[in-house]
């Protein structure tokens, strides 16, 4: 069974509660930018004096508004974004003085379109590959970024405010490493489903010093809790890794049922976790060639080629000691679709088991994945 802690804070919980600090922070004159990608940099926000907020985008609910407007074989994560900002339902969208957005997939480009008509909406133009012209071309996007802050809140941020806010969110990205390194502890104290669903709730918290305080505060609770109650003890669980795309929207249906199956499921590869995590902000180079390199080192499909990612996985299994690999794709995502191929082949030949599974914010295909997981985990032998 999942081990979640007493007071455990649902999903919606946090939403809710989130709201209402958002309202908080608004009403008193605080400014809000939403965001939608981890390839935006932040930093920039913050240095406005502004903050930023990862806008809603997984859950069924508003896709059938947004189906009125988009294809309906489009990805759900999308489809939700725009529903969300259709129907006015996502109070953290109402709050934002501006939507910033970028161009990782077609879908989301020609989305975005579609949102400015909603609410203004500043697109980034983000190259697909890291070479020299792109990184020139992404520090040229950063640097526009800059201006379009500066002229829309009407401030002057200055290259310290940049450089202050680098160090604020290197240090928060060192935090949320040592927080996913718990999945290292062997046997694992903590289950995955809280590992993730925490990391998303947390993005709900409009300040940054609450948030960290908290991950310090159930780091040190697990940490005391394995010395006590696990160290030296052994083991049958699978340990799994997740991989793919966002896994937010879909999180019940596959992580959750793999621990209430009998898998630990101990490390992420995925965007709402530690993908933009990884690298931090050179805080010895110019602040925008910094920033450019930092964001351009993402491991997304996007990039092409990607092969920091398989690298990054095969490290992975050694690290959490992994006995196999799930890897999540999203309806109609099209890159990490295609990626899985490679991945797929990264994985089997550590000879870790794998599995793909295609799916999208729907329940329809719930039973369908539960047995398919449960046959995953019948050909792991530990």
């Amino acid at each position: 069974m999942l081990r979640l802690p007493e007071n455990f804070e649902s999903f919606p919980e946090a939403r809710k509660s989130g709201f209402m600090k958002m309202k908080a922070h608004k009403d008193n004159g605080g400014k809000i930018v939403g965001t939608y990608c981890s390839f935006i940099p932040t930093e920039l926000i913050m240095a406005a004096g502004a903050i930023p907020v990862t806008l809603c985008a997984t859950s069924e609910e508003p896709i059938a508004a947004a189906q009125e407007h988009l294809p309906s074989n489009l990805c759900p994560l999308i489809k939700a974004s725009y529903g969300f900002a259709l129907t006015d339902t996502c109070p953290y969208f109402y709050f934002s003085d501006f939507i910033v957005g970028e161009t990782t997939c077609d879908g989301k480009k020609k989305m975005f379109e579609l949102m400015n008509d909603i609410k203004n909406t500043y697109v980034m133009q983000l190259p697909s590959s890291r070479d020299e012209v792109a990184l020139t071309m992404w520090e040229a996007e950063i640097k526009k970024f800059w201006k379009k802050l500066e002229d829309f809140y009407g401030v002057t941020i200055t290259e310290e405010d940049v450089k202050k806010a680098i160090l604020q969110k290197n240090a928060e990205r060192d935090l949320v490493l040592e927080y996913l390194d718990l999945g290292k502890l062997n046997p694992s104290p903590i289950s995955g489903y809280e590992l993730g669903t925490k990391l998303d709730t947390l993005s709900f918290i409009p300040s940054m010093e609450e948030r960290c305080k908290q991950l310090r505060e159930r780091i040190d609770e697990v940490k005391a809790d394995w010395e006590a109650n696990y160290n030296g003890k052994v083991s049958r669980k699978p340990r799994i890794l997740i991989t793919g795309c966002p896994n937010g929207g879909v999180r019940d249906k596959t992580i959750k049922v793999l621990e209430e199956l009998g898998a630990d499921v101990v490390a992420f590869d995925a965007c709402n976790s530690n993908r933009e995590k990884i690298e931090k902000v050179d805080t010895t180079l110019p602040v925008t060639e910094a920033l450019a390199k930092k964001y351009l080192n993402i491991n997304c499909s996007v990039m092409s080629p990607n092969t920091n990612r398989l690298k990054f996985i095969s490290d992975m299994i050694d690290d959490y000691q992994v006995d196999g690999v799930l890897e999540i794709i999203l309806q109609a995502c099209h890159t990490f679709s295609i990626e899985s191929y490679n991945v797929k082949k990264s994985v089997l030949a550590k000879k870790i088991p794998y599995l793909k599974v295609e799916t999208d914010y729907s329940k329809a295909d719930a039973g369908q994945i539960n047995t398919r997981l449960e046959a995953f985990l019948e050909t792991i032998a530990v």
